[in-house]
């Protein structure tokens, strides 16, 4: 593979297809060679199963197309096909729903499988904001990042900042960061290996994978956020189009370049539900709005809270906000719609009614929940509950693809200090990984003055970052219980167990609490992996 220079982005590298190769592909991506391409002539189910590989993948979405799906696919007759046939004709209905009738719904009804590589972790974060789009990104539990591709370490390189005075020193220290990745690496996994003995009855197979998930666990906070990471989006044009308009005001450069390669190759494939983004006195009016704006609470803070404010200390998790009288408001919406009453009626008589009668309501409303897919009703959106976390960033990239919720956050920076895994020092790598974590705050803070925006990309993932959580009862049951799993990140399930202590506790909400029977607040289990590992192979092996 070459590296091959974009006037819009840091160096992509492109990777090379033989004719053959190259025949295939052009029929099902609309392009071959850019960081950014749209998926079309698949059906679905395959989009949707080449994204779920994809994330656990290291390869590209192009070479896993070609490794791992088309000898699954019967492509003998698709040497025709054409993505833009009927196309004007939509494109002129579309024109006349649009912009004749302004329904905007209509841009709701057409979808993309798009996929963005070779995208920094920061920007990432900015692609996955949209809460009616569905993501698939690469983890960094399955993925090895001591590889290199194109023989240099997966990190981005801003062009405005390698063309600076600091352009060596970013590239020199990113490299020995991914260099005591790639070091620290067999240490920590023959750490495992000497201190977690192998189960009778597990493969080596299933092993060996649950131990490097865990090493892979480990150490990823070493890796800064600059490092380069692979996502598949799903998402409507309606969806789309905000997304680029928030992109395209953004300040940093690296999600403006990638706006313009988006938006180039979604206008391949969905071209009218995007007509407004870039015309003066639609898209760019609205991404102005959001620049200035932006800047204008920029100023305003800076002014209010200056630097150098001090910053009180704060747990990992804290409850913000609830509503201290939420669960008398839950079992009247779970009446509400078994009733003809007005809902102030409903609640009158709930608030009469005893502790017992109204645990009673509650229990049948949860039913019998025989696994934590299984969710009570839409009465759990009532309660609401808002948390300031104050977790490492690798956590919070997590976190944050929970979507139906309010997630908000601040700047990626060292000034919260760093976690460690105990793990790093047993396995007598600590010095290593502090001298690490030294090397990243010391290349933020001399990026600061002149690329304020840019200097989060020298920024471990081991560092934390503060961000807010508002979410209802419902959504809260969702994401404590999923990721309070054993097979969870340590980093995330503490957050996840501290949410539901405090609902319970501080709240005092202990039947909402109660519902999520399917919190794990066990200790980390030694190999997270291990049950899925397990699991996984079961399947594979038809037993």
């Amino acid at each position: 593979m070459q590296p091959v220079p974009s006037p819009l982005v840091s160096v992509y590298v492109a990777e090379e297809f033989n004719a053959e190769e190259a025949d295939i592909l052009r029929r099902y991506f609309t392009n071959l060679y850019g960081p950014v391409f749209a998926l079309v002539n698949l059906p679905e189910v395959v989009k949707g199963a080449l994204f779920a590989r994809y994330s656990r993948s290291p390869k590209s979405l192009r070479r896993l197309f070609l490794d791992e799906f088309v000898g699954e696919l019967d492509i003998s007759g698709d040497a025709g096909i054409d993505a833009t046939v009927g196309l004007r004709r939509a494109e002129e209905l579309y024109d006349k729903v649009f912009f004749e009738y302004g329904d905007d719904s209509v841009a709701q009804l057409g979808g993309v499988h798009l996929a963005c590589e070779q995208a920094s972790n920061l920007l990432t974060k900015i692609l996955e904001w949209g809460r009616l789009m569905a993501y698939l990104e690469q983890s960094t539990r399955y993925i090895a990042y001591d590889a290199r591709i194109g023989g240099r370490y997966r990190f981005h390189r801003p062009p405005e900042v390698l063309q600076s005075a600091l352009g060596t020193r970013y590239v020199g220290e990113m490299d020995r960061m991914f260099d005591t990745y790639a070091e620290l690496l067999p240490a920590v996994v023959d750490h495992f290996r000497e201190t977690i003995p192998k189960e009778a009855g597990d493969s080596d197979f299933v092993y060996r994978q649950a131990i490097r998930a865990k090493a892979f666990d480990s150490i990823r906070g070493l890796l800064p956020a600059a490092s380069l990471s692979n996502v598949g989006i799903y998402g409507t044009g309606q969806g789309y189009e905000q997304l680029l308009l928030r992109m395209r005001s953004h300040p940093l450069p690296e999600a403006r370049s990638y706006a313009d390669l988006m938006l180039s190759e979604l206008r391949k494939v969905i071209p009218s539900f995007l007509k407004r983004v870039d015309l003066d006195q639609r898209g760019v009016a609205w991404s102005n709005y959001f620049e200035n704006s932006r800047n204008a609470m920029d100023d305003i803070a800076g002014r209010l809270f200056p630097a150098g404010t001090p910053i009180d200390p704060a747990p990992v998790v804290t409850l913000v906000d609830f509503d201290p009288e939420a669960e008398v408001k839950l079992v009247a919406s779970a009446l509400y719609p078994h009733l003809s009453l007005p809902e102030t009626q409903i609640e009158e008589q709930v608030r009469r009614m005893t502790t017992t009668e109204r645990l009673a309501v509650l229990r049948a409303y949860e039913g019998e929940r025989s696994n934590r897919r299984h969710k009570p009703g839409r009465a759990l959106e009532r309660p609401g509950y808002r948390f300031d976390v104050l977790a490492d960033y690798g956590a919070f990239r997590d976190l944050q693809r929970h979507r139906m919720l309010t997630i908000d956050w601040q700047r990626l920076s060292p000034i919260h200090g760093y976690t460690k895994p105990e793990a790093v020092d047993e396995a007598g790598v600590g010095p290593l990984f502090d001298d690490a974590m030294a090397r990243s705050a010391a290349l933020h803070d001399a990026m600061l003055a002149d690329f304020p925006a840019q200097a989060s990309y020298a920024v471990a993932l081991a560092y934390r970052v503060r961000f807010s959580m508002d979410m209802n009862a419902r959504e809260a049951m969702h994401l404590i219980e999923l990721r309070t799993t054993p097979q969870g990140h340590p980093a995330y399930r503490i957050v996840g167990q501290e949410m539901h202590r405090l609902i319970g506790e501080q709240a005092g909400h202990h039947a909402i609490a109660e519902m999520m029977r399917f919190v794990d607040q066990s200790s980390e289990p030694e190999l997270e992996r291990l049950q899925a590992e397990r699991r996984a192979e079961s399947r594979r092996l038809g037993s």
